[in-house]
């Protein structure tokens, strides 16, 4: 299985690679401020909910490592609702950010510079602790899997999108390492191209056989089936489990109960917000018109041409499979498996 790490702590900066780039180039970029980091998450040189997580909390511990004792509380909570403006769909965030919010209140009578050490072992722990799931993750999936399986999937829900091994694709990759030839539908996933671009590199580099498709291809592949099951990624997952996902995710869901095709649905316990009940209370992110009028920054659009540009869309809880957790396979009724695995979790 791949174990490449898109983001890594050198002890004084949080290491990102930038994902823009690829699969071209391969750079490094070293973020020494929470400004920098903010700015990583918003252009999506940092994407995927686990790994937007993982990249505030380091950010936040960046933005208060030198704060003094006087300004540390109001400056945390300032911070907190900054980097919560970089995406606002994806739970990670927030809940990465409450939980270093909770560490730091739990040493509000401790000195400073005690709360700061804390802070980023927090943020390394959150690292640390979505490596694991991630593994979990892709053992659990790997129940719903068998040999010479044709799986589509969209965005990019691997190692680049999370702390290592992925989410989606973690029982695909545990799948190649166990030997079991499957074939992998890569979603293009347009406009930004998460598909071919990052999803593409990585089951390349971890050898297992895929092809590009356009988006609007994947209709006729399930027609001619030629897909037997459907696993994706998610930025959010209410309590009776709608799943907020890259855009595009709604109409595979819809194409595949018509199909008769399973739909699966990869997430880590952090993606689940048990506050929210109704998908449609989800706050959608709307990304810049340019990613859709113009490529690499050539006009592909007539000048002036308005742009609807979401980032992501909302699948009803009733065209779910299941969902792959690292504490299990959840199937229906979910707002009673969702609800066992909060108790289960503590949350």
């Amino acid at each position: 299985m791949s174990t490449l790490r898109p983001l890594l702590w050198t002890g004084r900066h949080l290491r990102v690679l930038d994902q823009t780039l690829l699969p071209h180039e391969v750079r490094w970029l070293d973020l020494g401020t929470v400004e920098e980091v903010w700015e990583a998450i918003r252009s999506m040189r940092v994407r995927g909910a686990p790994a937007i997580g993982i990249a505030a909390a380091f950010g936040l511990y960046l933005g208060l490592r030198d704060e003094d004792a006087q300004s540390f509380w109001a400056r945390m909570e300032e911070l907190i609702r900054y980097l919560g403006t970089a995406r606002p769909t994806a739970v990670n965030l927030f809940w990465a950010l409450e939980r270093m919010r909770r560490r730091a209140e739990a040493l509000r009578d401790r000195p400073v510079e005690e709360i700061q050490e804390a802070l980023l072992a927090e943020a390394l722990a959150i690292q640390a602790e979505d490596e694991a799931q991630n593994r979990r993750i892709g053992e659990h999936g790997l129940r719903l899997l068998r040999p010479h399986m044709r799986l589509l999937t969209h965005c990019n829900t691997g190692a680049l999108a999370t702390s290592a091994y992925g989410t989606a694709l973690a029982p695909i990759l545990l799948a190649r390492e166990r030997g079991w030839p499957l074939h992998v539908w890569a979603c293009e996933t347009r406009p930004y191209l998460q598909g071919s671009r990052l999803t593409a590199f990585e089951l390349k580099e971890a050898g297992v056989s895929f092809a590009i498709i356009p988006d609007s291809a994947a209709a006729y592949l399930m027609q001619q089936h030629r897909v037997d099951a459907v696993i994706v990624g998610a930025d959010r997952v209410t309590s009776r489990g709608d799943v907020a996902n890259k855009i595009g995710t709604y109409g595979l869901a819809v194409l595949a109960r018509a199909h008769g095709i399973p739909f699966y649905v990869a997430v880590p316990s952090s993606s689940i917000d048990f506050s929210l009940e109704r998908g449609e209370d989800i706050p959608i992110e709307e990304r810049p018109a340019e990613e859709l009028t113009h490529f690499r920054g050539i006009p592909i659009a007539p000048e002036g041409s308005p742009v609807y540009n979401p980032a992501f869309d909302v699948t009803p809880a009733r065209l779910v499979t299941a969902f792959i957790t690292e504490e299990g396979i959840l199937r229906p009724p979910f707002p009673k498996a969702l609800s066992a695995l909060r108790s289960k979790l503590g949350r």
